[in-house]
């Protein structure tokens, strides 16, 4: 069977038994700080596990594209030289919350591994392992399935700790977690190898195809084992694994996926399809790169940009080593998508924006990757022992942009080994920066899930009633809040919008005219399906069990209205001009403004910015209505609809169209309901904000009428101090700049003749010090540039000197040196000023016939001279 053939079998298999088939997610990991990249099936569905989240279904089967090359899930120095490693995996998983548990899940594999309908593989070719102590998963192997017991195999804590086994899976230090059972299939004799559990298991004969998990327990921040109210079932099996056990080939590299990637890989670097390592490399990451860029990811030198990069150069550099000749990885992406764009058709739809990112990347790395192979090959003709000194990984790293890893592969083939240590410490501030982004260790017993719901009752209007359901007074539940105590409250109905898809939360205030309560909201957010109310009492005092008035700053939400509805005009605007690549990273909604940060990987001309402006104030201007339909996830995605960066939906979504099918969207927030009430949208701003990332910042209605008054305020004053119109406002400010050009030409001439004077008369100021003639004289007012044609003057004018000038200019210190050809043997103009410059605080430096240089202390410059003038006597 083909590998597509057995993710389809796949699917269609567990659909029969009642599973619902889920699209892979995204590899950047949605509202997860813990994951770099998403690495398992499961990562879509962690909430689901946690509790967090509930589903219209029960059961779920995928195929996930998954990344380990980064965090602590990284098996990027592995690639191409094992037979199994990658950075970019299919990994198919069935999965139940809550539904079945053990029995089904162990029989449904069992089925599908080794029933003629399906993959019909040799019973007696497949082993199990269980956890130790797991009897019961035992029992049903040996007593239902009738898997025979020499098959069978306990592992048990062989890891160094309680529940650290092989057979024991934990979502993390706590959370959800319980034992596992992995199917193994035995390629046979002729490969080395023992079964699990024995010394030679890392041998390639016995390979792990299946893992089936049994969340049962939710392990503490004690280390308790709690059991779950609703145990679960999270199963995983590799793609490109059980292709090879299909085919009947023992390395993933040898399946018919990559077989067609090696090839067109051999074709693009112009070698032969050998069993090269590194062609291996180039196969496997030309995969994880077209995703990750598909999916939104941009080379950069941080984060998950940065992982990208580094997967990239490598690629590149085992390109090099095969005798690549200039650019070739991008060249790949074709063939990447005819095997695998059915499947994942947003690689299809971004194959031309993915070419060009890897063409950019490719070239710009081409530039640096000679001359840092030269310094690398110099530094180790020099290397004394085997291992290359951190200064050198890190010099490396930092002049040239080669990774630690893309040195250590050189090292590596050359016998050599790194030290890390001494990289690491070099590297010390970029770490401590990556680290502080990260939180790969966060308990999840601290994502506490108030078992509260308050409905959302603010589409229809900013005001209404609701009852106090819970308290919180510093994070603590409590039965009242008093006048001047800040908390937070949660009500049953609400008409207050809590921040989400980018939209600030609202604000405003509770009453009880009755009692004089009054609660001033300042901040409305989300917990789980509670919409929590940040504020302070200004007045009497407020009960769990209050009815209340609830009162939302209507002039505010009207503002934050026409801003969110235009940022969505704009996303679709930006990917009619910048092209479909353009995904949202972010985007914030107050009543002040809109930001909306986007994939793009150049800056927007000025021509496009007025292209956009046009295009949605156009859509403005038609003012046609805003529709809004309720609808299951698949019908809108059908639909068209894009969802938000960061954005979670449920099984109910809200589809917004506007402009007649001109922006289709799922989204929460609030909205106009005509494009005509937006009035006008300015952009203020386009920068870029992180490498192929930009944002626009803009304003609309109010806000843009306002600006457009400043400015016209503006030209007016202009006019006024110009004394033109609108008219010629133009051409008068070009007379003046001419005008004020060729006036500074006149003072740069009016300069040069005063400094030759002043050459002139300092000249006659030269004494011998050393038998040299030395000319060391103080000149304050005068830039460097100016100081440079005076001491130029000098030295042609005295013939044979040596010339130091210092002095005061804009608050700082200017040094220029300059020595005679005939004296350079005994005085280098970059060593007086070095030594001068240390003196006023500064550095400088150049040739040994003129140099210059800068300094902060200004009271030191006499001092300076008089060292220099002393130093110059014992040259």
């Amino acid at each position: 069977m083909k590998s597509a053939e057995i993710r389809e079998a796949f699917l269609q298999f567990f659909e029969h038994k009642g599973h619902t088939r889920v699209a892979s997610s995204s590899l950047i990991p949605e509202n997860d700080p813990t994951l770099l990249f998403t690495n398992a099936g499961m990562n879509q569905f962690k909430d689901c596990f946690l509790g967090l989240e509930t589903r219209a279904y029960t059961r779920a089967a995928s195929s996930q594209k998954c990344v380990r090359a980064g965090g602590k899930h990284n098996d990027l120095e592995n690639v191409g030289y094992t037979a199994r490693h990658h950075t970019f995996f299919e990994m198919l998983g069935n999965f139940s919350f809550g539904d079945y548990f053990k029995r089904d899940a162990i029989l449904y594999a069992w089925e599908f591994l080794t029933s003629d309908k399906w993959l019909n593989l040799p019973k007696d070719k497949l082993w199990v392992t269980v956890y130790a102590t797991d009897d019961e998963a035992y029992d049903i192997w040996t007593r239902e399935v009738g898997v025979p017991e020499a098959h069978m195999v306990r592992i048990g804590d062989n890891k160094g700790a309680p529940y650290a086994s092989d057979n024991f899976w934990a979502m993390g230090d706590t959370g959800p977690c319980g034992p596992c059972s992995e199917i193994f299939y035995d390629h046979g004799p002729d490969i080395w190898g023992g079964p699990p559990g024995s010394p030679e298991e890392d041998g390639d004969r016995y390979i792990e195809i299946w893992n089936n998990v049994f969340m049962q327990f939710n392990r503490t921040v004690e280390g308790e084992m709690q059991p779950l109210p609703a145990p679960s079932v999270d199963t995983g099996m590799g793609l490109e694994r059980i292709s090879a056990v299909m085919q009947h080939v023992h390395a993933n590299y040898e399946i018919d996926l990559f077989q067609n990637l090696l090839q067109a890989s051999a074709k693009a670097i112009g070698c032969e399809h050998d069993d090269a390592a590194s062609l291996k490399v180039v196969a496997d990451h030309i995969r994880s790169c077209s995703f990750l860029i598909a999916d939104g990811v941009v080379p950069s030198n941080e984060g998950r940009g940065y992982v990208l990069r580094r997967i990239i150069r490598r690629a590149c550099r085992h390109g090099n080593k095969l005798g690549a000749q200039g650019v070739f990885f991008h060249k790949i992406v074709t063939a990447l998508v005819a095997e695998m764009g059915e499947a994942f058709p947003e690689l299809k739809a971004r194959q031309a924006h993915v070419e060009r990112i890897l063409k950019t990347e490719e070239e710009q790395f081409a530039k640096t990757l000679e001359q840092g192979l030269k310094i690398l090959e110099q530094d180790l003709a020099s290397l004394k022992g085997t291992e290359i000194p951190g200064d050198v990984v890190f010099k490396l790293y930092d002049t040239y942009g080669f990774p630690m890893d893309l040195t250590g592969d050189i090292a590596r083939e050359r016998g050599l080994t790194l030290d890390e240590a001494g990289f690491e410490s070099a590297m010390q501030a970029q770490r401590e920066r990556a680290r502080s982004a990260s939180q790969f260790g966060m308990d999840y017993n601290s994502l506490v899930k108030i078992d509260l719901e308050t409905e959302f009752q603010g589409y229809e209007g900013t005001q209404g009633a609701g009852e106090v359901v819970a308290l919180f007074r510093e994070g603590q539940e409590v039965e009242w809040l008093r006048d001047g105590e800040k908390g937070v409250v949660i009500l049953d109905t609400t008409p207050f919008y809590a921040e989400s898809g980018g939209q600030v939360g609202d604000t405003g205030y509770f009453e009880i005219t009755t009692s004089g309560l009054r609660f001033d909201v300042r901040d409305t957010t989300k917990n789980g399906a509670a919409h929590l109310h940040h504020g302070v009492v200004a007045s009497g005092e407020l009960r769990k069990g209050d009815q209340v008035k609830a009162v939302v700053d209507g002039d505010i939400r009207q503002a934050t209205k026409l801003n969110h509805s235009a940022t969505h005009l704009l996303h679709a605007a930006l990917r009619q001009v910048l092209g479909d690549h353009v995904q949202q990273k972010g985007s914030l909604v107050d009543s002040q403004r809109l930001r909306f940060d986007f994939s793009h990987f150049e800056s927007i001309s000025a021509q496009q910015l007025r292209e956009l402006e046009d295009m949605v104030n156009e859509q403005i201007r038609l003012n046609t209505a805003v529709a809004i339909e309720v609808t299951d996830i698949e019908t809108a995605k059908n639909k068209g609809a894009m969802a938000l960066f960061g954005e979670k939906y449920g099984d109910r979504v809200r589809v917004l169209t506007m402009g007649d099918g001109f922006s289709v969207e799922l989204c929460g927030g609030t909205h106009v309901s005509r494009t005509g009430d937006i009035g006008l949208l300015k952009i203020t701003s386009e920068t870029g904000i992180a490498a192929g990332v930009r944002r626009i910042e803009a304003v609309t209605g109010a806000g843009a009428l306002e600006l457009t008054r400043e400015a016209d305020d503006q030209l007016r004053q202009i006019g006024q101090a110009v004394k033109g119109g609108r008219e010629n406002l133009l051409d008068k400010v070009a007379s003046l700049v001419e005008r004020s050009r060729q006036l500074e030409k006149d003072v740069e001439q009016l300069k040069a003749k005063l400094t030759s004077a002043a050459g002139s008369d300092m000249a006659s100021e030269a004494k011998e010090v050393g038998g040299m003639p030395v000319l060391v004289k103080r000149v304050d007012g005068q830039d460097g540039k100016a100081l440079l044609g005076l001491v130029d003057q000098l030295k042609n004018k005295l013939g044979s000197a040596v010339v130091l000038l210092a002095g005061e200019f804009d608050g700082k210190v200017v040094l220029v040196a300059g020595v005679t050809k005939d004296l350079v043997g005994r005085v280098k103009a970059g060593d007086l000023i070095r030594n001068a410059a240390a003196v006023v605080g500064g550095k400088g430096g150049g040739r040994p016939d003129m140099a210059q240089g800068g300094g902060v202390d200004v009271a030191a410059i006499d001092r300076a001279l008089t060292d220099a003038a002393s130093w110059l006597g014992e040259q």
